[in-house]
């Protein structure tokens, strides 16, 4: 059993977990990711690790309620652990002194953008972050990308705090005021990281993407997070997280998110209608396909 050390409310729907893992701790490097179960008879997910403590021996997860994993997870008190807990998975961002790298972060991107600013800023580089929420309440961790940061940006699509606009403006803005950018790192919504991508494209700005598609076994085997990358097929567990945004075909990476929506629906309603403890057996669902609740 992983442990929770600590749990923390970020936003709405929005929980930081502390969980002990000594040996992912020690070896994680930025960017990369842990694959966990919330108990034996669950589904297997992909989170990226937002920071860790070789010291203490945990590791930073920054969970949002968005399906009924990780609504199950978010549910774990202090004390309690998950079942299984593997990584740390794929490969780690490639860091060095870059020059000037712009980090464009939207919702809960801005957690696993946090440790490669941090590896960023102490390479050497002049680290400018671009943090994207809908609302006020939804921004997370700004005070911690901001300590990591040269200069910090914050966007809302309301307007509620910093600028009203989305990070495609802030990142437009940047690149007209004549600020030479060598490198941009973008995390957050498949439809965000593709317009960064297309904004950065014909200025010849060199953008890495961080890929969260669906993953089971996490080692290449499944097939399951295919992407296509170049015209070919890569695997984001093993090629990547983080590929060259624009060779990434994003379309094609959207509708596969999207293969599961109705299963995925209806797993959350059941849980929503008769929640069971963690680990008990519930009914299988039709044909097999669905987890239990």
């Amino acid at each position: 059993m992983h442990d929770i050390v600590e749990k923390a409310k970020l936003a709405d729907k929005v929980w930081r977990l502390r969980v002990a893992a000594p040996r992912i701790a020690k070896k994680r490097q930025a960017g990369q990711f842990v694959i966990l179960r919330v108990h034996e008879h669950g589904e297997r997910i992909p989170l990226t690790i937002a920071d860790a403590d070789p010291e203490q021996g945990t590791i930073t997860l920054v969970v949002q309620e968005v399906g009924k994993t990780t609504t199950l997870l978010c549910r774990l008190n202090v004390g309690e652990g998950m079942a299984d807990l593997v990584g740390p998975l794929g490969r780690p961002t490639h860091v060095e002194r870059f020059g000037t790298v712009v980090m464009v972060a939207g919702g809960i991107g801005i957690a696993p953008a946090h440790p490669i600013a941090q590896a960023m800023k102490a390479a050497g580089n002049h680290v400018v972050s671009v943090l994207g929420a809908r609302t006020r309440e939804l921004l997370i961790m700004e005070e911690e990308m901001k300590r990591t940061s040269d200069e910090l940006l914050v966007v809302t699509d309301d307007g509620s705090y910093g600028e009203k606009a989305l990070v495609t403006d802030a990142l437009r803005g940047i690149i007209q005021r004549g600020t030479k950018i060598d490198l941009v790192v973008t995390i957050g919504p498949p439809i965000m990281m593709k317009f960064v991508s297309e904004l950065t494209r014909p200025y010849g700005i060199k953008t890495l993407v961080s890929l969260n598609s669906i993953m089971i076994d996490g080692t290449g085997m499944c097939g399951g997070c295919r992407v296509r990358y170049a015209g070919e097929n890569r695997f984001a567990c093993v090629d990547g997280p983080e590929f060259d945004g624009h060779l990434v075909d994003f379309d094609n990476l959207m509708v596969r998110l999207s293969a599961y929506g109705e299963y995925e629906k209806e797993s959350m309603d059941l849980l929503q209608e008769a929640p069971r403890r963690l680990g008990e057996k519930g009914c299988r669902l039709k044909e097999g396909i669905r987890a239990q609740p």
